[in-house]
């Protein structure tokens, strides 16, 4: 997923102040959350009560995770059962005695990938102790690891059964398939919604309930409808060009690029395109760009925009610390508009981001990578605390439907409303079908390109043509219809 490293090591560090590795069982206390903490559950069972076996091994006594930020590290520490401690040296220890050692690279200009594919380069003559035994990647580019042959089928391999994986959402497995193997497993969906401000909601609709604002918002002429209000009303409907792109992409009718290479420009794209340059031109968007300064000032108590189309991580990492008006200051309500927004399920179902778990070829320690992802994928207990802890929203449809329909859940952030029942209408309806190894890089550049276009520097057919000489730079092995 798309967050800075400054958000998550924050986030991290108030965690565990917080006393979040209670859960991990090392505090000796009682989980927060359940009546019996995570941490203590001893029996190799699954939700299903199907007995849970892993492929054991021997096991070696490094396990080495690679990531590109701290967010996996930090749900490890707070909620893997056999997690004891963190060292001096910033490694782990188990208690079956395996050391855990994390090697993190940034994910900005593939500042993760390079050195990843590089170390995959060397799995096979590096020494047990330092082989890769588990690494994460996120949606737009797993497909290249999953594709390849160091990811492991996670059944077959690493020992998780249909059962044991039966509670979670379709399209995060559909993500990590590689013809129809399952290549990793993720504790997260990853929905999106549309979170607004309810005070300029008030002004522009003259009211702030979120099932008449998503009457509002229900369809894109409703929207478009909507913004116009808005800009009547003296606000903008959204901060910038890259806003919307993930509405729209994530609800393609084919592929960025097809069996025989081809790439096209689906339909939804050219929506976002013409949507984007309209609301530009007519005032209803800003000009920033997606995790540009002015973009983060939007959200705060100095801007003036209506709302953001942000998943599930984004509304706690990201827009939670934006909206506050000093950063410095604990996020509470009081503190800018911390506690003024709330969300809607907005004009379509969509999703943005997530992260997920690859078990590496020449691991040797399979046991201890089964184990984590049977805690971390497909326990309800433990998926129920991540959300009601850190209100990541997690991949196990029993946990989050149990969150959906309690009453006396609620964000704090949001102003009490309970968005997990938003989230749990929203991630049944995403697809992922047309996914390709190459969206990443579509998706980037496409959106680079178009700005010329939105800013007025470029044509659309240069803007477009821009693109495919960016693309091609990137993937020479393409060929294109447009």
């Amino acid at each position: 997923m798309k967050k800075s490293m400054k958000a998550v090591l924050s986030f991290a560090a108030i965690a565990l102040l917080a006393g979040v590795v209670g859960c991990g069982g090392t505090s000796g206390e009682e989980c927060p959350v359940c009546k019996e903490c995570p941490g203590t559950t001893t029996d190799n069972v699954s939700d299903s009560g199907v007995k849970l076996s892993g492929k054991a091994t021997n096991g070696g006594k490094v396990l080495n995770i690679w990531a590109w930020n701290y967010e996996f590290q930090s749900r490890f520490r707070s909620f893997y059962t056999k997690y004891v401690r963190t060292n001096a040296d910033g490694s782990d220890t188990l208690s079956d005695g395996t050391t855990v050692k994390w090697t993190i690279h940034a994910n900005d200009n593939n500042g993760y990938q390079i050195p990843l594919d590089e170390a995959l380069k060397q799995q096979d003559n590096a020494a047990a102790d330092d082989k890769i035994d588990m690494f994460l990647t996120e949606a737009d580019y797993i497909l290249k690891y999953t594709a390849s042959p160091y990811s492991l089928d996670v059944e077959k391999d690493i020992g998780l059964s249909q059962a044991d994986l039966g509670e979670q959402y379709d399209y995060t497995k559909q993500i990590a398939e590689s013809d129809g193997v399952l290549k990793g497993v993720s504790w997260q969906a990853t929905p999106g919604l549309y979170a607004y401000r309810r005070d300029l909601a008030k002004k522009v609709f003259g009211f702030d309930d979120p099932n008449k604002v998503q009457a509002e918002l229900s369809n894109w002429d409703k929207f478009n409808a909507s913004a116009a209000k808005a800009k009547a009303a003296g606000y903008k409907m959204l901060s910038g060009y890259d806003d919307a792109f993930r509405v729209f992409s994530n609800n393609m009718d084919k592929p960025w690029v097809d069996a025989n290479g081809k790439v096209s420009i689906d339909p939804q794209m050219k929506k976002w395109v013409d949507q984007t340059k309209t609301y530009v031109d007519s005032g209803y968007s800003g000009k920033t760009t997606l995790w540009s300064g002015d973009w983060g000032t939007d959200q705060g108590p100095k801007g003036n925009v209506l709302g953001f189309f942000y998943s599930t991580w984004g509304i706690n990492f990201t827009l939670a610390g934006n909206s506050c008006a000093d950063s410095s200051k604990p996020q509470v309500p009081g503190n800018g508009l911390y506690g003024e927004y709330a969300v809607c399920e907005g004009p379509n179902a969509w999703y943005w981001g997530g992260t997920w778990m690859n078990a590496c070829k020449g691991t040797d320690n399979q046991q201890q990578i089964y184990e984590i992802m049977r805690d971390l994928t497909c326990t309800r207990t433990i998926d129920e605390s991540i959300t009601r802890i850190t209100q990541d929203y997690t991949n196990h449809k029993t946990a989050m439907h149990g969150i959906a329909t309690d009453a006396t859940y609620g964000s704090t952030f949001l102003g009490g409303q309970n968005h997990i029942a938003l989230f749990e209408k929203s991630a049944d309806k995403i697809n992922m079908k047309n996914m390709t190894a190459y969206d990443q890089g579509c998706n980037e550049k496409f959106q680079n390109a178009m700005h010329d276009y939105f800013a007025g520097t470029s044509t659309y057919v240069e803007a477009l043509a821009n693109f495919k000489q960016t693309l091609s730079a990137l993937y020479t092995d393409l060929t294109y219809d447009f």
